[in-house]
């Protein structure tokens, strides 16, 4: 069996990701290959000398400010801190479980470069791998990979909109590399067509790729949360976002169950909700979802597996989409696929006005049918032509 080396951000502590990379991993099998993810240790002192212009990079900077700040906030909660603690300890749990197998670790470039000689094909994706933050590393974008070695991405995100200006040329000479491209989002085939003049194919996100019977195939279903209750899972730190969901709540009559912290620390979130949940994997947030009445996210996966497990939710924009950083164009494009745009937040919007409409989920499913046709044949062509 031919073997592919898989590029993904294994070491993420995020619940999409992780069944993201569950989910691709089913796809290259399904396609009759196998593959090993590749474990890169990029930290020596000639990356670090040879990167020092990533200090220039807004979109990396940025990154590593908000880290900073979250770490920092949370030293004046030591209770956050220690439930933050459980949490990623539930997902290494998951990720011990079911991700892998690894490749051994490539210590340095050169390694790596002398390693991707032992792949038939390697594989970038899912996820926003291609993020102007990353561009420097010469990992994602498959520059390590030889020449002759097929090189494909599969559904693999910008997360931005727009490519920065100072960033299209190495763009565009990675892409050109490329043998195979699929992107997640009809603005990523924007962005490739812009740049290199090809087509790109897009995918769904691997998630997508199996229905939610499936997916209780692979995690059976478990009450965690025994009363009705509405789900609130942001990522970003809007206030309007949870007004909104308060306001739900009074009109209900359900609990509020909440997951935070997890991308971000927001002071509000220290008491919005009847229940915080730490003690989460990424098979109980699927449950969560499940098992909950209403759902709000501002969360791509959140949104995923609202839809597939056909239930009535509400999806907010975790950024301004004004901001040039945003990273709304992946739930722009889903939602377009598959004609749920009304299922968009809207400022000032009561939900309860909104959240109990009837959602086309036949509609949605056939749509889904035919993408699901066209990405695992994208992938198969890729790999097995």
């Amino acid at each position: 069996m031919k073997k592919a080396g898989l590029c993904v951000r294994y070491d993420c502590d995020n619940f999409g990701s992780m069944l993201q990379i569950l989910a691709t991993q089913k796809a290259i099998k399904k396609v009759g290959w196998d593959y090993e993810i590749i474990r890169y240790d990029k930290r020596t002192p000639l990356f670090y000398i040879t990167n020092l212009t990533r200090v220039f990079n807004p979109y990396f900077m940025k990154g590593k400010i908000d880290t900073f700040e979250k770490k920092k906030k949370l030293k004046r909660y030591p209770e956050v801190q220690k439930g933050n603690s459980i949490r990623n300890k539930c997902i290494d749990a998951y990720r011990k479980q079911y991700i892998g197998p690894y490749s051994k670790v490539y210590k340095g470039y050169g390694n790596l470069v002398s390693g991707a000689e032992s792949y038939d094909a390697v594989i970038v994706g899912s996820d926003q791998l291609w993020t102007p933050a990353g561009i420097k590393s010469k990992f994602y974008n498959l520059l390590f990979v030889p020449d002759r070695i097929n090189k494909v991405s599969f559904a693999t995100s910008f997360g931005v909109g727009e490519v920065p200006v100072s960033q299209k040329k190495k763009t565009m000479q990675y892409l050109n590399r490329i043998d195979h491209v699929s992107v997640r989002e009809t603005r990523g085939a924007e962005i490739v067509k812009k740049l290199t003049g090809r087509d790109a194919t897009v995918a769904l996100d691997p998630t997508l790729l199996f229905t939610g019977d499936e997916w209780r195939e692979i995690f059976p279903e478990q009450r965690v949360i025994e009363e009705p209750y509405i789900l609130a899972y942001f990522l970003g730190s809007n206030e309007e976002h949870r007004d909104a969901v308060e306001q739900l709540k009074k009109d209900t009559g359900l609990k509020v169950i909440t997951i935070p912290f997890m991308d971000v620390f927001v002071e509000r979130d220290l008491t919005f909700g009847d229940e915080r949940l730490f003690e989460v994997g990424p098979v109980e947030f699927l449950n969560l979802i499940r098992g909950a009445e209403y759902i709000c996210t501002d969360s791509f996966h959140g949104s995923v597996f609202s839809i597939l497990n056909h239930k009535q939710f509400i999806t907010f924009n975790r950024t301004n989409s004004n901001d040039k950083q945003t990273r709304n164009s992946r739930i722009d494009s889903l939602f377009g696929l598959l004609g749920l745009e009304k299922r968009r937040y809207q400022t000032g919007m009561r939900l309860k006005d909104v959240i109990d409409q009837t959602i086309d989920y036949d509609g949605v499913d056939k749509k889904l049918i035919e993408l699901r046709r066209e990405t695992v044949g994208f992938l198969d062509n890729a790999l097995n032509s």
